[in-house]
């Protein structure tokens, strides 16, 4: 599912709802979450997941294509741990 087949499953769901505001919401909950990961903070989201964000440090990679070592600098990615409750769900529909 992406993001714009998010908003019209639940404009439909809450059709109380304009399609504009769902939109607006969703995308404010979105920039909520990627400003507080760029704060280096927490999201935890009850029952679904949390994201962080992790560190990865300073290497020595490989150019694959001619063998070199390269240097390859630290950086800060982002990281999703799926919620216990999301997990068993998961699981439940492929067992």
């Amino acid at each position: 599912m992406i993001k714009s087949e998010l908003i019209e499953k639940l404009a439909e769901d809450h059709p109380h709802l304009y399609q504009r505001d769902v939109e607006r919401v969703v995308n404010t909950i979105l920039e909520e979450v990627t400003v507080a990961l760029e704060q280096g903070n927490r999201v935890e989201l009850r029952g679904f997941g949390a994201f962080s964000v992790r560190n990865r440090p300073a290497r020595q990679g490989r150019n694959p294509r001619t063998g070199d070592s390269v240097a390859v600098k630290e950086k800060h990615v982002p990281f999703f741990k799926t919620g216990k409750e999301l997990r068993e769900r998961v699981d439940a529909i492929n067992s």
